[in-house]
Formats: structure tokens, sequence, C-alpha cells
């Protein structure tokens, strides 16, 4: 399917049968900048740092994106102001500069703005139906001023609360995305992709999948029995997966959080630029047309998401301008050894070492096996005490 004309929607494209490429992960890729806090994963950055922001949609914009998702992940005032968090700016204020970055860089191409609201701390601390809600009309009134073109709500692990989210989302009559960070066990409550995936196409959103927690194989699997489900219910949707760019295959019904690694120290589990393209050809074999991706996901990653699905998209992202396809740049090399690695086969089936003589292949996650209604979530505004350290300190030895 060629690319199609610039000024059509979302749902548009996706019926046409075009593919659309989502962004990457801005709290990783900015925490690791020096522009985001590893803990909060707040986006006052919007803000603080415009600049910092507006470059890195560039960059992804570059390597082959066409939608650039506002930087408001957590921008909630209830998760700003979470367990100590200084609340510098309010959660309208971030919004407002993230919408007018994504728009100004989104505006130099093709691509489409994205408005994002994800799970809150108030839904982890048992708060009512109503009041999380109210969280969700808040943000998106922001949105609706800025005229975002679409509307995701990511990043939930319980299919309740982003079926709540869907419901505020879709009085605008703005198209609603809804994507769960769960993997092919379900929810946290155990509920399944399938049936998760009909409760939100029943609560109104056109489009639905998996984003962020595991790997993108993983993943893809989580959405094709989405996919499976509404199918079978006879109801009807475009999909998406915006997965990490870490290997997870260890990893328990809660995802990558429960890796001893998380945050810190995931690099040696980051996919290659050529796992990517086995990622975009999978995810495209079972009938998504919505590729991204989320933590993890640098600009690179995304150009060979773009680059391997160049032909059905009809165009070579910019950033191929400086990468030969499966390493033709290569040819170019002043040494003859890594002259003769320029071609498909070699990258295709290298095995890359670790480097590492000590690690093991896998990790033991850890497995509180705490979710929502548990004493251990209920969430708070002031900073946590060294008591409550002391306790969780003690509690992960015996784990």
């Amino acid at each position: 399917m060629l690319h199609t004309e610039v000024n059509l929607g979302i749902l548009e494209r996706l019926s046409a049968g075009e593919v659309v490429i989502g962004d990457g992960g801005f709290v990783f890729a900015l925490e690791k900048r020096g522009y985001v806090k590893a803990g909060p994963w707040t986006p006052e950055a919007a803000a603080e740092y415009p600049e910092a922001v507006r470059q890195l949609h560039r960059e992804f914009l570059r390597a082959g994106a066409n939608v650039m998702q506002t930087f408001t992940f957590y921008a909630s005032d209830d998760k700003l102001e979470n367990r100590g968090n200084k609340l510098t700016f309010t959660g309208a204020q971030i919004n407002e500069a993230a919408c007018d970055l994504a728009r100004q860089v989104a505006n130099e191409s093709d691509a489409m703005v994205a408005g994002g609201v994800c799970q809150t701390p108030s839904y982890l601390s048992c708060k009512s139906e109503t009041d999380v809600k109210a969280i969700f009309k808040k943000q998106l009134d922001v949105f609706v001023k800025k005229n975002v073109d679409f509307l995701i709500a990511e990043y939930f692990e319980h299919v309740e609360e982003a079926v709540w989210a869907v419901e505020v989302l879709k009085e605008t009559g703005k198209p609603v995305a809804a994507c769960l960070c769960i993997g092919p066990e379900g929810d946290m409550h155990g509920v399944s992709p399938g049936e998760c995936a009909v409760r939100l196409v029943k609560a109104g959103a056109q489009i639905v999948g998996v984003n962020c927690h595991f790997d993108p194989m993983t993943c893809v699997k989580a959405v094709k029995m989405m996919k499976e489900g509404v199918e079978k219910a006879g109801l009807k949707a475009h999909y998406m997966v915006q997965p990490l760019a870490y290997h997870t295959p260890d990893c328990n019904c809660q995802g990558f959080i429960d890796l001893p690694e998380f945050p810190f120290g995931l690099e040696p589990r980051i996919l290659t630029r050529w796992d990517m393209h086995k990622y975009a050809r999978e995810a495209y074999n079972v009938g998504i047309r919505y590729i991204g991706g989320c933590c993890g996901f640098e600009p690179y990653h995304i150009r060979a998401v773009a680059e391997e699905l160049a032909a059905e998209r009809g165009i070579m992202p910019a950033g191929s301008e400086k990468h030969g396809m499966w390493g033709a740049g290569l040819e170019m090399h002043t040494k003859p050894w890594v002259r003769a690695r320029a071609r498909r086969d070699y990258w295709e089936n290298l095995k890359p070492a670790s480097g590492r003589p000590l690690c093991p292949s896998l990790a033991t996650p850890d497995s509180w096996g705490v979710t929502k209604g548990h004493a251990d979530l209920m969430q708070q505004k002031e900073a946590t005490s060294k008591d409550q350290l002391k306790q969780l300190f003690d509690r992960s030895k015996s784990h």
C-alpha cells in the first residue's frame, strides 16, 4: 500500500491499509540524555527543556515516524505530586507545552499528533471511577484545546482503568487508541488479551493494542490474541503495537519492571536494528498496521522498522540517507574484513556476543505479587520515608 495523502487522519490511513509508524520511548531516551528523572518518570522536560524534547521528536520524524506522540506520559497531577516529587509545573502546563512541540515538528512533514493519557496512582490507591475519570478529563481538556489529531490511552496494567480512560476520551469525538502494557497472560487480574480488547472496543476504542513491558515478539503475540478475540466477538478494530526495545524472555506477567536490571542495567538486553527488522515484519504479517516503540526505542530502531516496511509504505525515511540498507555503507570502510560485512545475510544471521563472561543469559524476576487493592500500592504525596525504604530493602532480601 503506497503512502497516502497527507491530510488523511489516523483511521482513514489505517482503513486504506497504510502502515503507520509510531515513535519511541521518550521517558527512557530523555532519562539517558539527562532530562527525565528515573523513578517518577514524569515529563516536566516538555516545559523545562523544550529544545531537548523538540529535537527528539525531530529525530523520530527523520527516522520515519509519522505520529508525534505528545510527551505527556504520567502528566496527571496525582502522579506529578506522588511520593515527594516536586510539582514545578502543573499537568496542564506540561501538556500544553508538549502539544505545541509535537505539533511544531509534525507540521514539518505529514505526521499526526497524538495526545496521550496513562494509568494513575489514584487507581492503584482504589479511588473511585468518578475520581479517576476526573483526572483523565482534566488532561483531555488540554488536548481538545490544542486540537490533537487523535488520542491514545496507553500503559494500563488493568483493563478496568483503561476502559474508564476510553470512555472519557471518546467523548471528544476524536479517534481513540487504547494500549495495555500486558503480555499473553493478560492484565494484572488475569483478564485475557482477547477479552481486554473486546472490552476496549465496546468502550469506544477504534484502535487497540499493547505497549511497553515486554519485548517486540511477546507484544506482537499479545496483540494477535487481541485480534483473535475481537474477531471472535464479531467486532472490528485496527491494531497497534509499541513494545520495549529489550529482550524479555524471562519476564513474568508484570514485564520488565520485575527484572532486577530495571531500569539502570538493561543495556545488555537491547535489541539491534536487525532485530527490529524481524519485529516489523512479524507485526505486519499478523495484521498490525500501527507499528512503533516504547521504552528503549531510539530513532535508529524506528528507522529499521521504517526501512523494513519501505516497500509497503512507498517511502524511505529521511534518516536512511545516512544508512545503507543491510550494512551497505560498510562497502566504503577502509578495512577489508569490515567491508566483507556489507551484506544482508551477515547481519540477519549474526548472534551478538555480550562481552560479559560472568553474566547469566536470563534473570529471576521479582515476584512480589501485589497489584491494585494491595496495601503496598497505596500511594502518597509525601516522600517515601527511610522506615518505608528499610521495610522494602528487608523484604527484597527475602525474595
